[in-house]
């Protein structure tokens, strides 16, 4: 039977657009069919309401890799980045605050304020990252190896990594080790003494995870999260102008460029499978859609608990996929304003430096392990750790003037609720985190003049992410590079021929950095 298609991508998220755009690009017939009437899945902007243009899940980039930026041209369809300086502000209750990034002198006078010793250390503590990210960024965008296979290509991949890895020397190597594998709370209490500065880098450990600072796999969500750049500079992150959706815009304008078809309101809800091989989809219009290749953008739970039946498959890889942890413990709210927040330790009208980059509410790392302990057991945070943005502190096309979106990402409220339900609680808990707000900012809570609270039974619902897990399953060292999904099936492929994962489910993982989407591109071009 001929095919409609040469590849359909199912879900037009960030990762299956510039799998889409590479594909289109090498000449093959590619449609993108997205459930939703909006493109982007998590990486979008939408009116929420009159004059305020919101982006509603991810809100803010760095990750997004410069090498797809430049291949696809972003720039051309409307991509911009606008840098934040600075970048990171802590405030305090005692009247004190931390203000961060990416100025070097900034950043350390205000360091040495809580610490003259981390002062001296935090040069240090960068160039060890940095050169940490010199050796693991080049496999961002490479397939891994399979520790499985003796092929002589796999083999050679492997005494790759094995021979880069020696040429760390032993400091670095032990030091890569812990990264890889350790906690966070550790590393930064080895290298500093002040709590504002340790709460402020462990927020990066723990964003968008159900795990505390002290947890194993904590320093590598921490290492993900520098692993970036802004306008060409390592470390930065950035508002993109227009929203997050603009992202999702400029990867679909690429595709169409090179021939891509993509359509919304187009659920899919069964590939089609004869014989251990994908031939197409069904949507749930009753529409069947054929193609030589099939790749899947939902997270694995998604892929093959749900559109395809568990018959097709091996039943130690069904059971390998069952057993990925996607718990979440973060709630997004966005809030419309008619003010910026007016902080009790930097008092001022309007927009000021401390509006720039991301308002951190976490004055220690107890805070932070104080509310992990609380979804542990089942209750949101009583005190959440707050990681607030304001994007319209430097673009002013997002709101009405004078008027501001404040993106708060919360942690810690786990999926499951002991004894009530988040339609019972999401109100309550979001007034909490006003009342947090409120005594760091005082006036903040009679300035909202709209809120949308998104708890993760929602972020399941609404985006199609199993347990409301941004990350599309936890990336603890047990299921990252080879072993992300599960074990011998890092390289995109599945046990179903011609179905692929394009998605954050693969490596490298979450984050809007496209590098899922353009290594199994690249993959499914050589199977052809």
């Amino acid at each position: 039977m001929p095919s409609d298609y040469d590849v359909i991508i199912i879900g037009g998220g960030h990762n299956g657009l510039v799998c889409a755009a590479y594909l289109a690009r090498a000449g093959r017939r590619v449609l993108v069919l997205e459930r939703r009437s909006i493109l982007g899945g998590c990486c979008i902007t939408e009116e929420l309401w009159p004059g305020f243009k919101v982006s509603t899940a991810a809100y803010v980039n760095s990750l997004l890799r410069p090498e797809i930026i430049r291949d696809l041209d972003l720039k051309r369809h409307g991509f911009e980045m606008i840098p934040r300086n600075p970048s990171s502000f802590t405030p305090l209750l005692d009247g004190r605050y931390l203000m961060m990034g990416p100025d070097r002198n900034l950043t350390l006078k205000e360091i040495a304020k809580f610490s003259p010793k981390d002062a001296e250390n935090y040069p240090r503590y960068e160039e060890m990252l940095s050169r940490l990210a010199h050796f693991l960024e080049p496999w961002l965008m490479q397939t891994p190896p399979d520790p499985f296979s003796i092929r002589p290509g796999n083999l050679w991949r492997i005494a790759e990594l094995g021979w880069k890895f020696r040429k760390l020397g032993i400091p670095l190597a032990n030091e890569a080790v812990e990264i890889l594998t350790g906690a966070a709370r550790p590393i930064l209490e080895r290298w500093f003494e002040s709590e504002p500065l340790k709460a402020t880098l462990a927020t990066d450990a723990v964003i968008g995870a159900f795990a505390s600072p002290s947890q194993p796999g904590t320093a590598y969500v921490l290492f993900h999260h520098v692993m970036g750049e802004c306008n060409g500079v390592r470390g930065v992150w950035g508002y993109v102008r227009g929203g997050m959706g603009m992202i999702a815009q400029s990867l679909a304008a690429a595709a169409r460029s090179f021939g891509a078809e993509i359509r919304t309101d187009a659920e899919v809800i069964r590939i089609l499978i004869r014989d251990g091989q994908a031939y197409g989809v069904a949507l749930r219009d009753g529409t069947e859609l054929r193609a030589r290749q099939i790749a899947s953008n939902a997270d694995p739970h998604v892929t093959f608990l749900r559109l395809v039946e568990e018959k097709e498959l091996p039943p130690d890889f069904v059971a390998a996929i069952r057993r990925i942890d996607f718990s979440s413990a973060t709630v997004k709210i966005n809030v419309a304003l008619d003010r910026p927040p007016n902080f009790r330790c930097l008092p001022g009208e309007g927009v000021g430096p401390q509006h720039h980059g991301t308002m951190h509410i976490c004055p220690d790392l107890d805070y932070i392990e104080r509310a992990y302990d609380d979804a542990k057991y089942g209750r949101w945070a009583e005190n959440p750790m707050l990681e607030c943005t304001m994007a319209t502190a430097l673009d002013d096309s997002l709101a009405p003037p004078g008027k501001h979106i404040l993106s708060m990402f919360v942690q810690y409220a786990p999926y499951h609720l002991k004894g009530t339900t988040w339609d019972q609680e999401k109100d309550r808990f979001a007034d909490r985190c006003f009342d947090v707000m409120e005594e760091y900012a005082p006036g903040f809570k009679a300035s909202v003049l709209h809120r949308m609270v998104i708890p993760p039974p929602d972020m399941e619902k609404v985006w199609g992410i199993t347990g409301g897990n941004i990350m599309h399953g936890a990336m603890s060292l047990h299921k990252m590079f080879s072993f992300r999904p599960v074990g011998g099936y890092a390289n995109y492929r599945t046990p179903i021929r011609g179905l692929y994962l394009c998605g954050a489910g693969t490596h490298p993982g979450g984050g809007v950095m496209g590098a899922c989407g353009y290594n199994a591109a690249r993959e499914m071009l050589r199977d052809r």
